[in-house]
C-alpha cells in the first residue's frame, strides 16, 4: 500500500488533467483559467476570489495564523484565509517542482535551481520572500548487502526536502501586518523515504524507549527517524531548521515575525514535528503554524497535548477521499478511554484487538483544526482515482472552490 503520494507533476493535474497551479493569480486576475480533465473540461474558480486583490490582513494576522484557532474563519470559508492557504500550498508546490525526481539523472535527489531564482523558476513569482536556506532529510534505513546491486537511486540516503524562505518585501510585509517565515516540505519522493513511511509503529519522542505510560508523547517512527538522522556528510533535518530559524529569530526578533511551516504528505507530517520542535525548544520562538495538505497522522494523545501546551497552531487540511489522512494505526478518543484512562474502547472491535492495538502503539490522535473537503463535492474529481485524491493540486483546486460545509463546492463561471 502506497502511503505517501508522488509528486505532482507539472504536465498533469487531477484525474491526467493539466495543472491547477497558479492559483494565487486567481485572487488578482478577472479571468478564470480552464483546465482540461480526460474528455471535459473544469474552472477552478472560487466563490468571490477570482476578482479580488489580495487582501491586506495587516493588525489580524494572527489572528490568520490561528491565535483563535480559526474560529469563525473556516465554515464558512473566509476569503482572504482561502488565499493564504493556496498561497501556502504555492510554496509546497514549488519544493516539488524543484526536485529531481528522475532516477536516471546524475543530480537525482537534488534541488534542480539555485536558491536565488529557485521560487521563479519553479513558476511562483512575486512572493517577495527570499530562499535563505536549503534542506535535507536522511534516512535511517540500513539496505541488506545484496541491495548493493541495485541502483544507485534505490539507496540514497540524504535527499533536498524543501527549503526556509524569508518576506523580504516591504509592500508585502505591510500587507501581512509582519515579517513571515515559510518553511516548504514535500512529499515522498525517494525509494528509502516510502520506506520510512512504512515504519508505523509509535516511539517515544524524548528518547525514552522504554516508557509506555500514555503521558508520554510518541510519534511515528519513520517519520521521527527522517526527521532526526544525519550522515557524516549531512546534518539531520532538525538541525538545519533548527539552527537557520535561530539565526532568523536573531536578526528579526526585534519586529513582528511569524513562522508558517507548510507540507503536503510526509511534509504535512515532517512540519508538524518541526513545528513542535521549535515551539518547545527555541528561546524567544515566534508565533509558529502549521498549514499541512494531506498529512497523514503523526502521534498520539500525550504528543497532542504536548504541542497544544507549545501554543503550535496547525490548520489541516483534509480530503475525505484521501487515504493518507487516515493513516497510520488508529484515532482514539478522550470518549473512547475507560475509567481509568488507561486501556481504550473502540465500538464494533473486540476488546482482545483493542488491546493488541494499544500493545503494539498503534493508537494515534488528530492534532489541529481541520478543513474538511471532498473529491466528490467536486464535478470535475468524482472520476478521480485513490492517487488522484491525494494530489496537492486536488487540494488547491478543492480549497478554491469550498464555501462551507453546506455548499462544499461551487464553481463560478
Amino acid at each position: 500500500m502506497r502511503l505517501l503520494a508522488r509528486a505532482p507533476n507539472p504536465l498533469t493535474a487531477p484525474s491526467n488533467s493539466e495543472n491547477l497551479s497558479g492559483l494565487r493569480s486567481f485572487a488578482r486576475k478577472p479571468t478564470v483559467p480552464i483546465a482540461k480533465t480526460g474528455s471535459f473540461r473544469f474552472k477552478c474558480s472560487a466563490p468571490g476570489v477570482a476578482d479580488l486583490h489580495p487582501a491586506k490582513i495587516g493588525k489580524r494576522w494572527m489572528e490568520y495564523q490561528g491565535c483563535r484557532d480559526w474560529e469563525g474563519l473556516l465554515d464558512p470559508l473566509d476569503d482572504t484565509l482561502r488565499r493564504e492557504i493556496l498561497r501556502y500550498g504555492e510554496f509546497v508546490e514549488a519544493a516539488y517542482r524543484s526536485f529531481d525526481f528522475d532516477p536516471s539523472s546524475p543530480t537525482y535527489g537534488t534541488c534542480k535551481y539555485p536558491r536565488s531564482s529557485l521560487l521563479a523558476r519553479s513558476g511562483i513569482r512575486e512572493t517577495g520572500y527570499r530562499l535563505t536556506r536549503n534542506l535535507r532529510a536522511t534516512c535511517a534505513v540500513r539496505l541488506p548487502r545484496w541491495a548493493r546491486l541495485a541502483p544507485d537511486w534505490m539507496s540514497t540516503r540524504s535527499s533536498w526536502i524543501g527549503y526556509v524562505a524569508v518576506c523580504q518585501d516591504r509592500r508585502e510585509i505591510q500587507r501581512l501586518g509582519r515579517r513571515d517565515v515559510v518553511i516548504a516540505l514535500r512529499g515522498t519522493g525517494t525509494c528509502l523515504e516510502w520506506i520510512e513511511n512504512l515504519r508505523a509503529t509509535l516511539t517515544c519522542l524524548h528518547d525514552h524507549d522504554d516508557v509506555t505510560d500514555d503521558d508520554t508523547p510518541m510519534v511515528e517512527s519513520g517519520f521521527l527517524r527522517l526527521y532526526t538522522s544525519r550522515t557524516a556528510n549531512f546534518p539531520s533535518l532538525r538541525e538545519m531548521i533548527r539552527e537557520e530559524i535561530a539565526r532568523v529569530v536573531e536578526t528579526y526578533g526585534d519586529e513582528p515575525l511569524s513562522l508558517t511551516i507548510t507540507g503536503h504528505s510526509l511534509g504535512a507530517a515532517l512540519a508538524t514535528l518541526a513545528a513542535y520542535d521549535i515551539s518547545s525548544t527555541l528561546e524567544g520562538a515566534p508565533m509558529v503554524t502549521v498549514v499541512s495538505f494531506g498529512g497523514p497522522r503523526v502521534g498520539n494523545r500525550s504528543f497532542r497535548r504536548h504541542l497544544e501546551a507549545s501554543g503550535t497552531k496547525i490548520l489541516r487540511i483534509v480530503n475525505s477521499d484521501d487515504l493518507v489522512t487516515k493513516l497510520p494505526g488508529f484515532v482514539v478518543e478522550d470518549g473512547d478511554t475507560s475509567a481509568d484512562g488507561k486501556s481504550i474502547r473502540v465500538a464494533g472491535m473486540p476488546q482482545w484487538f483493542q488491546k493488541s492495538v494499544q500493545d503494539a502503539r498503534w493508537v494515534y490522535a488528530d492534532v489541529g483544526r481541520e478543513l474538511r473537503l471532498s473529491s466528490r463535492e467536486s464535478p470535475y474529481l468524482r472520476e478521480g482515482n485513490m492517487a488522484t485524491c491525494h494530489e496537492l493540486k486536488t487540494y488547491l483546486h478543492l480549497v478554491n472552490g469550498f464555501v462551507s460545509s453546506t455548499c462544499p463546492f461551487q464553481v463560478n463561471g
